[in-house]
C-alpha cells in the first residue's frame, strides 16, 4: 500500500503514520515528491486495510500497490528518480557517458584512459579493481592496488568512479573509493551482497543477470531500496539467448520497459551487450534514442593487449568519435549533460 500525505503535511503527521505502520509489524518508507510526501509499506504478505490510516491527521489517500516490486514501481513513485553524483546527474532529462577499461591493469593504462575519458566530456570512469571471472586462471584484477590507482585518477581528473563490488568482504574497501558501486550480472541475485550494498547509502549500478527476467531485475533492486538505499540505477548489458554471433543479445526493448514500469534510471552497456567492437557504436546510438539515461562504453589504449574484454573495447580514436556522436544525439533530443 502507498499512503499519500496531504500537501504541506507536517513532520509529526508523517512520523505518526510511520509509527502506525511499525505498530502493525511492517516497514515504512518515506518517498519525497515535488508536491507531497508518500509513504510506502513493505513487509506485508497480503493487503493492508486502509482503515488503519484513513483517519490519521495529514493523510490524503491510501492507494493499493499491485506490483511485487513495490518501492521500484511507478505506482509508488510516479516521478522519475534523478541521481546526483557529485554534481553529475543521471536520470530524467539528463544524459551521461560512463567509459573506461574493463579492468585496471597498470598506472599508465588507467591514467591514459582517464585523460581521454575526461577530455571527451564524460564525467564517469568505469574500471574494475576486482574482477569476477568465469575461469579462476584469468586475470582477477589488481584488487587493492587497483583501488588505489582509481582513487588517484578520481582526484587528478575529477571523474566519478564506477567499479564493481565482487563480494561482501571487499565491499567496505571498494566503497571508500567508488562513487558508484557496480553489482555485476553474476551477482544480481547475490542477496547478501544486495543487502550489504543497500546499507551503504551509496549509488548502485545494478546489472541485469545473464538469464534474468526484468521482474527478477526489479526484485533485486527492491532489496536495495527496502534497506533505505534509493540511489539505484539499472543496467541493461545483454542476456543469454540461442544466438551465437554476438556475446549476448542486447535487449533494447528492456530500456523502454524499465522506464515504463519503474522510476529508476537505466544505463545501457552495449560493450557487453554485443561483445564486438564494431557493433558497439550503432547499439550505443540506438540506446540513446530508446531512452537510456546513460551509456557505458569500454575503451583501452591497446585493445589487442587488454587483459580482459579486449574484443569489445574501443580504441581511443574510436571512443572519441563515438562520444562526440552520442553527445550530439543527446543534444538533438533535448537531453541535458
Amino acid at each position: 500500500m502507498l499512503i499519500l500525505m496531504q500537501k504541506g503535511a507536517t513532520e509529526p503527521q508523517i512520523h505518526a503514520v510511520c509509527q502506525r505502520i511499525r505498530e502493525l509489524g511492517f516497514a515504512p518508507h518515506e518517498i519525497p515528491g515535488s508536491i507531497r510526501v508518500a509513504i510506502g509499506i513493505t513487509g506485508n504478505q497480503g493487503p493492508v486495510s486502509p482503515e488503519a490510516f484513513q483517519n490519521l491527521s495529514g493523510v490524503a489517500e491510501c492507494v493499493p500497490v499491485s506490483k511485487p516490486y513495490k518501492l521500484v514501481s511507478k505506482e509508488v513513485k510516479p516521478e522519475p528518480t534523478v541521481l546526483d553524483i557529485r554534481g553529475a546527474k543521471i536520470g530524467h532529462g539528463h544524459f551521461s557517458l560512463i567509459a573506461g577499461p574493463c579492468s585496471v591493469e597498470s598506472r599508465d593504462q588507467v591514467f591514459r584512459t582517464a585523460e581521454v575519458v575526461a577530455c571527451s566530456g564524460a564525467k564517469f570512469l568505469r574500471g574494475g579493481a576486482y574482477k569476477p571471472r568465469t575461469s579462476p586462471y584469468a586475470f582477477q584484477g589488481l584488487k587493492e592496488e587497483g583501488l588505489r590507482l582509481l582513487d588517484e585518477v578520481k582526484r587528478k581528473f575529477d571523474l566519478r568512479i564506477v567499479t564493481e563490488v565482487k563480494d561482501t568482504e571487499s565491499l567496505p574497501a571498494v566503497a571508500e573509493v567508488a562513487d558508484v558501486l557496480q553489482i555485476g550480472a553474476r551477482n544480481m541475485q547475490n542477496f547478501s551482497l544486495l543487502e550489504a550494498a543497500g546499507r551503504q547509502r551509496r549509488p548502485v549500478l545494478l546489472k541485469r543477470g545473464i538469464s534474468a527476467t526484468l521482474q527478477e531485475l526489479f526484485m533485486a533492486a527492491e532489496y536495495l531500496l527496502s534497506l533505505g538505499n534509493y540511489q539505484v540505477m539499472f543496467c541493461e548489458r545483454g542476456i543469454r539467448t540461442f544466438e551465437t554471433m554476438t556475446r549476448n543479445t542486447f535487449d533494447l526493448s528492456a530500456i523502454a520497459m524499465i522506464k515504463h514500469h519503474t522510476h529508476l534510471p537505466v544505463v545501457a552497456d552495449p560493450s557487453h551487450g554485443v561483445g564486438i567492437d564494431w557493433a558497439v557504436a550503432p547499439m550505443a546510438r540506438a540506446a540513446v534514442v530508446a531512452g537510456a539515461d546513460a551509456v557505458m562504453i569500454e575503451t583501452h589504449p591497446d585493445p589487442s593487449k587488454a587483459l580482459s574484454d579486449g574484443q569489445q573495447s574501443l580504441t581511443f580514436e574510436e571512443f572519441r568519435r563515438l562520444s562526440a556522436e552520442l553527445f550530439e544525439l543527446a543534444d538533438w533530443i533535448s537531453r541535458k549533460r
